[in-house]
């Protein structure tokens, strides 16, 4: 996997390339920690080939730090990763466009 941030103002744009999976998600998990400031979190999923739950707890997280202090949403997602979200409920918990 391979996570590649960019940062204008209060605004953080994420892109997550390969597989977020167990082995993967303690990296993301880490980066997104780091959200001190940021009122606008943007994941964008151009390149994400799959998320498991352990992915889907890392979104969870950052979500629930977002809904406090801005927004988050994901661009550019795939139809096998929004099949993923739509099976787990999750297309109705997170703002994807």
């Amino acid at each position: 996997m391979t996570i590649n941030k960019e940062t204008d103002g209060s605004k953080l744009l994420v892109k997550v390339e390969g597989r977020l999976d167990t082995t993967t998600a303690p990296e993301l998990d880490k980066e997104l920690k780091a959200l001190d400031g940021v009122t606008e979190l943007v994941l964008d999923f151009a390149d994400l080939q799959y998320i498991s739950s352990a992915g889907l707890r890392v979104l969870l997280s950052a979500q629930k730090v977002m809904s406090k202090q801005g927004s988050m949403k994901l661009t550019n997602v795939s139809e096998t990763v929004m099949e993923i979200f739509d099976v787990t409920g999750f297309s109705d918990i997170l703002v994807i466009e």
